[in-house]
C-alpha cells in the first residue's frame, strides 16, 4: 500500500503498520520487496512511502539512509530500523509490539 501525505493518519492511527521508506533507485529498497511481501502474507501491513515523492513525511521521521522501516502501533511510532533486514528481524521487532 502506497502512502502519503493524505493518507499517512488514517493508514497509521489504528492497528499496526510497518512503515518502509524507499526509492526506486535504491538496491537494496528492491531487495526488500519479497521480504515485505512475505512479511504482508503473514498478517502485517505493510506501507510504503517513496521518498522522492513524499519529501516531508520522509523529513519528519528524519530519513537520512533507506531502506528505513518505522513501525506505527495505535497512531505512535514505536521503533525505528535502519537498513535492510531480514524476515525474522521484522517478525519479531512487530512480534515484541504486538
Amino acid at each position: 500500500m502506497e502512502i502519503t501525505k493524505d493518507n499517512f493518519e488514517a493508514e497509521t492511527s489504528k492497528d499496526m503498520i510497518l512503515l518502509d521508506f524507499w526509492a526506486e533507485w535504491c538496491g537494496p529498497c528492491q531487495g526488500m520487496m519479497p521480504v515485505l511481501a512475505e512479511l504482508e502474507k503473514s498478517g502485517t501491513k505493510v506501507g510504503k512511502i517513496n521518498v522522492d515523492e513524499q519529501q516531508d513525511l520522509a523529513a519528519q521521521f528524519r530519513v537520512m539512509s533507506i531502506p528505513t522501516f518505522v513501525l506505527f502501533k495505535d497512531g505512535k511510532a514505536v521503533e525505528q530500523i535502519i537498513g535492510s533486514q531480514s524476515l525474522e528481524v521484522l517478525q519479531a521487532i512487530v512480534k515484541n509490539h504486538s
